[in-house]
């Protein structure tokens, strides 16, 4: 259906494709993948013709229609209903629709045989067109998508840029074009939405092509893998797991390629350099010259991945209880999102805040953060350092600094080197950290802000949707941060993927209440297709360790005095382990030393005073987690 041959498209000089081909055709459901920068929405826009290109050609069949959906169509605004936009798709149903009702209109003042032979003649056509179903159609899309049915009759105008997006892609799916080219369609759908466009891709007659982030959504869709890498497009028969294990195996033929032919080279090379000089063996030198220069060089490897090798710290953990919500309601106006609930975090719960949009999942982010005002109670436990990052923080990001200086700005105490450590582990190298922040990417104003927000000492996160606009590897990256991660969050997202491999509990909002599954996002969805009457989810019994009790016996010490006496041995205790971590320091840099590994009396000695410096701190700390529990119920006894 499309042949891109032997392509080439240079921005600035520089090869974006060079020599490139694919083939596309007409069933091929290709997900099409890369770093960002690498050139996936630049595709599209050469194959849609609103981009020349440099060199080679791309050919379409004469009856090939070509869909476009691009974050570009977020601006777009009309006053028309948005079942109006999407019928939209049904243009030549519409204007015959329109022509029926103007002929009806007549006919009421000057009937004539002429007219209605006119009108019988658009009637046989408005049928053959499926005029009579288009507004059922568009109306099963749009509801599929997301929207209610009351906001059919609403104008596009009056909804935002995510939502319009909506609009746009279901007047592109009801229009059928020979090939569908969505960029990013998942960013602005929550979890009903993207199952359902799964499930109608998965069925759409004709080709798709798909520039996404999501694993799970590429895996449950694409029938084939396009990876943009290298200004070259590599084609893999299958979807992205299925990519991501050939890949493994291409490159692992690859890199023993190239380490053999590196390995004649040098061969070639030491007998040329031992025997250039000698005349007897001029022709056999000759000959491996020519030999050397002859190779079809094979490029090493370039591992595309990125591990996090650093672990994100807090000074002090939190209490046992992070966030209560007691007897909690919300509303705007009329518009009820929580009604007399109750929830609440404790101490390294990782929850996934799922479900469908509308239904209050960042207003309870809001709630959980106290910036949002409620009817009922949030208390917040003790030494809780919260951290909160939002789509808006890359706005409130001052686009004057430096990436380095950004960071330093977070007040997290870190020294130039560790935030320099940290900053390379969210893919920005060593010249890439004096780059002022006007001039990147979406994708790396939101690695900033993530690295700023994981650096600040906070004990609890608050993260809505943090995976949009971060590629394969910057999302990778966020996975084995929050895995390392030894506080508490609660994370707003629709990547499927993601959750599953950051979230130990499920929360969800149905009928006004937040509800709680207590276990992973696999967990989840396997109860929820097998539960659809939405029983109860099972309830896991809490392993708690046992802690001590504060003794109060009758006539004892008042609640305010045994608070006090709790209070001063925590700051004793803290005093300690922060000496103690000094004195750790101190020992770790001995260690560092060479004289130090030179004797072995100073080794075993150090060694020695480190392993029992670990000791001391580990009980410490678990007397400090106890001190806090206790604090906490004289606290809560108090105030009952």
């Amino acid at each position: 259906m499309i042949s891109i041959s032997n392509i080439s498209y240079y921005i600035g000089g520089r090869p974006l494709y060079l020599n490139a081909s694919m083939f596309i055709k007409p069933d091929d459901k290709i997900g099409l993948i890369g770093l960002n920068g690498r050139g996936k929405s630049t595709l599209l826009k050469l194959i849609n013709g609103e981009m020349r290109l440099d060199e080679g050609s791309i050919s379409k069949s004469k009856d090939c229609t070509i869909g476009f959906l691009n974050q570009d169509l977020l601006s777009f605004q009309s006053e028309d209903a948005i079942l109006t936009v999407a019928m939209g798709a049904f243009k030549d149903a519409v204007d015959t629709q329109r022509q029926i009702e103007h002929i009806l209109h007549q006919l009421e003042t000057e009937y004539s045989d002429e007219l209605v032979h006119k009108l019988t003649r658009l009637q046989e056509k408005f049928e053959q067109l499926d005029g009579y179903t288009m507004q059922a159609k568009a109306e099963e899309v749009l509801e599929g998508i997301g929207f209610s049915t009351t906001d059919l009759h609403r104008p596009l105008k009056e909804f935002s840029g995510g939502w319009r997006m909506r609009v746009m892609l279901a007047k592109l799916l009801l229009e059928k074009p020979s090939l569908l080219m969505l960029d990013e369609p998942t960013n602005h759908l929550d979890l009903p939405s993207i199952e359902w466009v799964e499930d109608y891709i998965r069925n759409y007659d004709g080709a798709v092509i798909i520039v996404s982030h999501d694993r799970r959504f590429l895996d449950n869709v694409v029938t084939k893998t396009v990876d943009v890498t290298q200004q070259q497009l590599i084609t893999y028969e299958g979807n992205y797991s299925f990519y991501l294990r050939e890949k493994e195996q291409r490159e692992t033929i690859q890199q023993n390629a190239f380490e053999n032919q590196q390995a004649k080279i040098r061969q070639a090379e030491r007998f040329i350099e031992r025997f250039k000089a000698k005349a007897s063996k001029a022709r056999q030198v000759k000959s491996k010259e020519k030999a050397i220069d002859r190779m079809d060089l094979i490029e090493e490897v370039v591992d595309d991945m990125a591990y996090v090798n650093f672990k994100f710290k807090f000074k002090q953990p939190s209490g046992r209880h992070v966030v209560t919500l007691n007897n909690v309601s919300k509303s705007y106006g009329p518009i009820e999102i929580l009604k007399h609930t109750s929830a609440s975090i404790e101490r390294g719960d990782k929850i996934a805040l799922i479900g469908a949009n509308g239904k209050g999942k960042s207003t309870l982010l809001r709630i959980l953060s106290g910036t949002e005002p409620v009817e009922g109670e949030r208390v917040i436990g003790y030494n809780v350092i919260q951290g909160f990052y939002a789509q808006h923080q890359l706005e409130a990001l001052n686009v004057e600094n430096e990436i380095l200086d950004e960071l330093k700005q977070a007040g997290s105490g870190k020294l130039e080197q560790e935030l320099r450590g940290i900053l390379g582990c969210f893919l920005f190298s060593d010249e890439d950290q004096f780059k002022k922040i006007k001039v990147l990417s979406g994708g790396e104003k939101s690695r900033v802000a993530l690295a700023k927000t994981l650096i600040s000492e906070a004990n609890f996160l608050l993260l809505d949707e943090p995976t949009n606009h971060l590629d394969f590897i910057s999302e990778n990256i966020l996975i084995q941060a929050l895995q390392q991660y030894q506080g508490s969050f609660v994370v707003v997202s629709h990547n499927r993927h993601f959750i599953s491999q950051i979230a130990n509990k499920i929360w969800y909002i149905e009928n006004h209440q937040i509800k709680e599954y207590p276990g992973t996002y696999e967990e989840y969805n396997y109860w929820a297709h097998h539960n659809p009457q939405h029983l109860p989810p099972p309830v896991k019994p809490k392993e708690e360790a046992p802690k001590a009790k504060v003794a109060t016996p009758k006539g004892g010490p008042s609640a305010e005095a045994s608070l006090k006496k709790l209070n001063q041995e925590l700051k004793s205790l803290e005093e300690r382990i922060e000496a103690l971590e000094t004195d750790k320091a101190s020992i770790e840099s001995e260690l560092g030393k060479p004289e130090t590994y030179a004797s072995v009396d100073a080794l075993q000695k150090f060694q020695q005073q480190l392993e029992a410096i670990n000791l001391e701190i580990n009980e410490k700390n678990h007397r400090w987690e106890e001190l806090v529990d206790e604090i906490e119920e004289v606290q809560q006894a108090k105030a009952g």
